[in-house]
Order: structure tokens, then C-alpha cells, then sequence
């Protein structure tokens, strides 16, 4: 093969397709209109699916930023690779995809957030935010460098992917990595998207009120909205611009409009309804929701000047595009927000993908697809074969539309969680999931089990576990589940479910 790629060189590279791999942060699916939301308009995101395929089971196999990050590059569930907590140092030294691309001929290179607490390897070029990064004049580092640059973080990031773009090695196809920091708590706006939804009235999701009867796990988490969520540091409602280290970064006009915005509109807004009790909860969850979809905002725009980036310099017809978040994440649903649980906002995330003259515009995947598939799909439209201690699976046959390829893919999937107690104190848990079903061992502080009917109940509101006359689909889950944790060697729930 190489030796047919130095014959070849500059003709196989027309031949391959480039790839750019879109990845933000904790932005939902709920968030995007090409996934029918009540609460967002996503016209450049959108485009993504209509020019190309929207995947409507899109899942994560540990839903949490760093984790996810670490499946992708390794296409391996977190047992495997190494890293299951955030906050810790991914293991680079092991096989990842965009090694084995640039072995085979590929310019690979990650631009953005990485949070993985190391330098990237296996790129020809990097250039990463600093740790979970900041919204506004982040560092970036790259191979000996340190460098804080001005502006707003989506803005920096797309401006250094068309800057590495413009001075890529054109004789040979390129994988690139764009790593977003948006849409991470805090949720800073940029300052020309501050009050974009002020006028919007938005709605509550139907399991906002939830009160977890019978189920405990959800019950004694710390990622509720009426709780959790903090006035000052999350809503800004009389932030501290004078000693905060989030604003210390800002220049005298970045720290002027938000002390504008935040202090004469948003804090005398609180100031003057002086709310309580749910009252107090739902304005927190109007607050959140602007915040939050102001950043959306600001990605959404950005990605549509990648899109555009690309038209004019002749490169779409040539250029797979795929916008994914690492995971899902609560938007008020069951009063929450953050993500970590197998339950279906956490565990579901966007993803979409624009392949020309491959996948057929404005088509739909509904099969459960994990994000460990991710790194062996790249490698096999890169046409390069994946090592075989890769948990994924290729599934580029449902990109091209293979009615037996579909028919034959997975029915059900594995799912682990481990971070415990901080942040957030939910459970570690592993399950499996189906269409029809989810069943979940919970562990740690407590064993118990939960089962959910999401047909019948798709918000995952009543635990059939204990109820009479499941006993047959619970042996049959569980014999399932068993198969899966044996199939992807997870040897600590092997143990903990064959006690």
C-alpha cells in the first residue's frame, strides 16, 4: 500500500476524502431544529442534514466529556482505553485512528478543545484549548507554545481551522479534528448573541417537575436546576467582575457589555421579582436556557462559515462533514442539567454527517450507533482497515443506504459510568439499551436495579423493576446485558453481575 501511494502520491490523495469531524461540547439534540426542537433554530447545523444524513439513535457508551473524547480517538469503551473519570491523563502512547490515517498517507490535525490533561500525538498539527478552555481570550497551546489569544472562543477556533486549511498540504488528503468548547458551563455568550432570546418565552420540558418516585439514583443527585445551579457564577446574576477568574481575563469593553447585560438587565430582573420557590426555579431555567442557547447560537453561526469556508475553496465535493457533541445533555428535563446517566438525553447525542456521493441527501439512520464506531467509520472511508482490538463497528454501509447491512446491525448496546461522588453525585451504573428497553445495575453507595419501558414510557419516569410480571423480560435483559459485558470485557461488571 505505501509503496502504491509514493507511486501515486497527489492522484490517490484526489481520490480519498477529506474529513472534518465537528465535536462540541454538551450541546443536545433537544437544541437543534433538524432534530425537531421546540426551542432553537439551527439553520447551518441543519444544512449538515439536509445535505446529508441525521442520525436519530446516535449513542455514547459513558456519557462524559473526557471519556468520550478517548472512545472517539480509540474507538474502544472506556474500560479499555483507560479513561474513565474526567480530570485525568489520557494514555497517548496507545493506538489512535488519526495515527494510523497519517501512516496511510493522511495530514491529520486537532484544532480546539481536547481536555484530555496531555498533548495530543498521532497529529501533524495541533492547536488545543487549555484544559476545558475559556470562552474568552483562551490559551492555546500548541507543540512548545503557550499563547493566549483575544477574542471570542468559537470565533478563535473557527478562524485557526481555515488558517490550517489554507496552509495544509495540498498533495495529500486531510483529517482534522475541530474541538468546541461551546456549549460547556458557564455558558458565556458571545457579547453579540447577550439577550438574543430575552423575548423568548420558552417552554418547560414535560418532566420538569419531576419528583423520582421510585427511583433513587435520580433522586439523590446534585445536577438539579433548583439546587445545583448557582445565581452568581452560572446565571451571572451580580457576578463578581472584580475577583472572579473567569472575568479577570475579559478586556475593559468584553467586561463592560456583560457587566451591562447582566448587571442592568439580568440582575434587576431578578432583583425586581424577587421569586421563590418554583417560581425561583422555573426563572433559573428561563436564565439557563438563554444563556445556554445564545452560545448554540454562536456555534451554529460558525459552523455555517466552516460550510461556506469549504464552498469556496472548491473543497465540499471532496470533504466528509460530521457534527456530533461528546454526549447528550438536560435541558430541564426531570429539572436537570448536566449529563453522565444511561437515560435518554444523557445517552443520545447529534449526529449527523455529509458525505457527497455517498450518502443521500436528507436520509435518516435510526439504528444504535456508538460513539466507539466513530474511529472505525473515519478509518474505513479513509479506506484503511481498523485494528481488530477495536470495540467499534464501521458503519459506513448505513451511510450508503444498505437495507441488509441495517438489518443485520446491533440491537442492543452496552453502557458504563463510573465518576463518583463529585461532580454532580450520580451513581456508577451499566446497562443495557434497546429499543424497547433499558435495564441499569446501580452500584457504589448501593446495589439496585432499574428497568424502563420506553415505549410506553419514553421519558423513563416509572421503574418496572420489582413490579409483577416482568420476570421474563428482566432474565432475558439480563442474559442479554451479560453477553454484551463478556463481548467488550468489561471484567469489573462481569464481576459485580455474576455475584
Amino acid at each position: 500500500m505505501f509503496l502504491f501511494y509514493w507511486a501515486c502520491g497527489p492522484l490517490w490523495a484526489q481520490q480519498r476524502p477529506n474529513i472534518i469531524f465537528i465535536l462540541s461540547d454538551d450541546h443536545a439534540y433537544q437544541a437543534i431544529s433538524a432534530y425537531g426542537s421546540r426551542l432553537a433554530v439551527t439553520p447551518n447545523i441543519d444544512r449538515i442534514a439536509r445535505e446529508g444524513v441525521l442520525f436519530t439513535r446516535a449513542m455514547v457508551t459513558n456519557s462524559i466529556c473526557g471519556p468520550s473524547r478517548a472512545s472517539l480517538l480509540t474507538g474502544k469503551y472506556s474500560h479499555k482505553n483507560g479513561y474513565t473519570l474526567n480530570e485525568r491523563r489520557f494514555n497517548t502512547d496507545q493506538p489512535v485512528f488519526p495515527s494510523l490515517m497519517r501512516d496511510h498517507g493522511y495530514q491529520t490535525a486537532w484544532i480546539g478543545k481536547w481536555h484530555l490533561g496531555n498533548l495530543p500525538r498521532g497529529f501533524d498539527y495541533f492547536r488545543i484549548l487549555n484544559g476545558q478552555g475559556e470562552y474568552y481570550n483562551p490559551d492555546i497551546i500548541g507543540p512548545g507554545d503557550t499563547t493566549r489569544v483575544s477574542g471570542y472562543v468559537t470565533d478563535i477556533i473557527t478562524q485557526m481551522t481555515e488558517d490550517w486549511l489554507n496552509a495544509r498540504d495540498t498533495s495529500r488528503p486531510f483529517m482534522l479534528v475541530v474541538g468546541e468548547k461551546a456549549t460547556h458551563r458557564e455558558w458565556l455568550p458571545d457579547i453579540q448573541d447577550l439577550g438574543a432570546f430575552d423575548k423568548t418565552d420558552l417552554p418547560l420540558p414535560e418532566t420538569f417537575g419531576d419528583r423520582y418516585q421510585g427511583r433513587r439514583a435520580a433522586a439523590d443527585q446534585d445536577m438539579t436546576i433548583a439546587r445545583t445551579m448557582r445565581l452568581k457564577e452560572d446565571l451571572k446574576v451580580h457576578a463578581d467582575y472584580e475577583h472572579s477568574g473567569i472575568y479577570n481575563r475579559f478586556t475593559p469593553s468584553q467586561k463592560k457589555a456583560f457587566y451591562d447585560y447582566y448587571e442592568n438587565v439580568v440582575s434587576k430582573e431578578y432583583d425586581g421579582r424577587k421569586d421563590t420557590g418554583e417560581a425561583l426555579v422555573r426563572w433559573k431555567y428561563q436564565r439557563y436556557m438563554k444563556d445556554y442557547l445564545s452560545v448554540a447560537r454562536s456555534l451554529d453561526r460558525n459552523i455555517g462559515k466552516m460550510l461556506d469556508f469549504l464552498d469556496e475553496k472548491g473543497l465540499t465535493r471532496n470533504t466528509v462533514v460530521i457534527y456530533a457533541s461528546d454526549q447528550g445533555f438536560y435541558l430541564g428535563e426531570h429539572g436537570w442539567f448536566d449529563k453522565r446517566w444511561i437515560y435518554e438525553e444523557s445517552l443520545r447525542t447529534p449526529f449527523l454527517v455529509r458525505y457527497p456521493g455517498v450518502a443521500a441527501p436528507g436520509g435518516k439512520v435510526s439504528a444504535i450507533t456508538l460513539n466507539v464506531d466513530w474511529a472505525p467509520t473515519l478509518l474505513d472511508i479513509a479506506g484503511i482497515e481498523a485494528p481488530s482490538d477495536m470495540q467499534g463497528v464501521s458503519f459506513l454501509p448505513l451511510l450508503r443506504g444498505d437495507a441488509s447491512a441495517a438489518s443485520r446491525w446491533r440491537k442492543a448496546m452496552y453502557y458504563h459510568y463510573y465518576e463518583y461522588p463529585q461532580p454532580h453525585r450520580v451513581y456508577p451504573h451499566f446497562g443495557i439499551r434497546t429499543e424497547k428497553w433499558v435495564l441499569v445495575r446501580f452500584y457504589g453507595p448501593a446495589d439496585f436495579w432499574e428497568l424502563y419501558d420506553l415505549v410506553a414510557d419514553p421519558h423513563e419516569m416509572k421503574n418496572l423493576y420489582g413490579s409483577g410480571g416482568y420476570e421474563g423480560v428482566i432474565a432475558g435483559l439480563k442474559a442479554e446485558l451479560k453477553g454484551l459485558i463478556v463481548q467488550y470485557d468489561d471484567r469489573e461488571a462481569l464481576e459485580m453481575i455474576t455475584k
